[in-house]
């Protein structure tokens, strides 16, 4: 059995289950939805990843002995006995992994009564606003870095848990490989890594590291040559592994200019076949401006474990209907509408995305379109997860074939409007 997450939560949704037993609206039935009131950073579209996660959490929340115990002096027993008890019996539907998101979109709806439902915020949020932000992050890289591969070895800059998290985000969103094991068992994502400086350093000649490296490795490894001199460093590495060296990889320095000049030696010397590869303080602007420059695969570490500078997609979850009936927040820049709702997204007919059209479930469908398509799915239905939802591998292409149907300018790195519109339909 997996260990149970109910702890992942923040008191506050433990004394409004208190109070809502209490009072009696416990067994209310509401829906909650997830969504983002704006992309950060001016984005153009945001990437939905970590349902797969999120949904497993879900299933798992519940309270063993160890933490009723630990919420002894903040329930009372009428709350703390429901919760031995409790386990998540509901409804939810959301996009699927890999479905592009936009500000208002209805990322996620989860219905059960009051109880079951209002105790899940911040499990759900923790997870979303986390592998949505890095896979937005790390689809803009993939984006910039027109189909050459990319390598997520950001481990280093980030908690352990979130690393393998941000290794899943990131290969769900086009990277080609990670450096994390745990990832790689995890979740089947392909794993690479060769050496680092301190091998270098610790040999006596940069010479002898790469000949210990090939000798354990082969010839098709990937050699560091920027310890010492890269010049000198790329000679070396040809001498010591031949001409049939795999790759080289430079971690310093205005990485446009090496590259070009690692192409022409490297060339020279025969090892045209010869990969190199780029890795230090990358992230999508920056491999953009690399985009003309000789390089085979970019290595990306800090900016992607972090949402390249938004580590957070601003979701939100919201009580958006209860028995039925729509509520809705009229808080100034914080106002919320009312009703469980799902999505149309329009295209024309050369398949071009055009808006994002969010309805009610329960209210009057807007008039259909050809090119409609529905994007919310069923995630899970009493309690359980819904199956046949797909693989990681799965959502990869699902994302690959979305950002295909994006106007051309919603691919755009810069700062500037969502690449299609949302719009909510008022049924007449």
């Amino acid at each position: 059995m997996s260990e149970p997450t109910g702890l992942l939560t923040d008191q506050y949704e433990l004394t409004m289950l208190q109070a809502a037993l209490a009072d009696g609206t416990a067994d209310r039935v509401c829906t909650f939805e997830v969504f983002a009131r704006r992309l950060p950073g001016g984005r153009r579209y945001g990437v939905v990843a970590g349902i797969e996660r999120a949904l497993e959490a879900v299933a798992d929340f519940r309270f063993d002995d160890a933490a009723l115990r630990h919420l002894e002096p903040v329930l009372d027993r009428r709350t703390l006995e429901p919760l031995a008890r409790f386990s998540f019996d509901g409804v939810i539907d959301g996009y699927p992994e890999g479905e592009l998101y936009f500000p208002g979109s209805p990322v996620l709806s989860v219905t059960g009564t009051f109880a079951s439902t209002v105790v899940l915020e911040t499990l759900l949020l923790s997870i979303l606003n986390h592998d949505c932000a890095i896979a937005t992050a790390a689809a803009r890289m993939a984006s910039a870095a027109h189909g050459r591969p990319l390598i997520e070895m950001g481990s280093r800059r980030t908690h352990e848990a979130a690393a393998v998290a941000a290794a899943r985000a990131a290969y769900l969103a086009g990277f080609a490989a990670t450096s994390n094991l745990k990832a790689g068992q995890r979740y089947g994502i392909p794993t690479t890594g060769t050496s680092a400086h301190a091998f270098t350093l610790l040999h006596k000649t940069e010479a002898q590291a790469f000949a210990s490296q090939v000798a354990a490795l082969g010839a098709g490894t990937t050699l560091l040559v920027d310890t010492y001199d890269i010049t000198a460093g790329i000679a070396t590495a040809v001498r010591v592994a031949g001409p049939g060296l795999g790759a080289i990889r430079i971690d310093s320095g205005d990485l446009g200019v090496l590259a070009r000049a690692a192409r022409e030696q490297l060339d020279s010397l025969g090892a045209t076949g010869t990969r190199i590869v780029l890795s230090g303080d990358l992230d999508e602007h920056a491999i953009a401006a690399l985009r003309g420059d000789p390089v085979d695969v970019f290595g990306v570490g800090t900016s992607v474990v972090t949402g390249s500078g938004y580590p957070t997609a601003n979701m939100v979850y919201k009580l958006v209907e209860v028995d039925g009936q729509p509520v809705a927040k009229r808080s100034p820049q914080k106002q919320t509408t009312g009703g469980r709702k799902s999505v149309l997204r329009r295209h024309r007919a050369s398949g071009t995305a055009t808006e994002e059209v969010v309805h009610r479930v329960s209210g009057k469908l807007p008039p259909a379109a050809p090119g409609d398509r529905t994007i919310p799915v069923a995630l899970m239905r009493s309690g359980q997860v819904v199956q046949g939802l797909g693989t990681l591998a799965d959502a990869r292409e699902r994302l690959a074939a979305a950002l295909i149907t994006l106007p051309w300018e919603g691919l755009s790195l810069a700062k500037g409007d969502p690449a299609i519109p949302t719009t909510m339909y008022a049924a007449e």
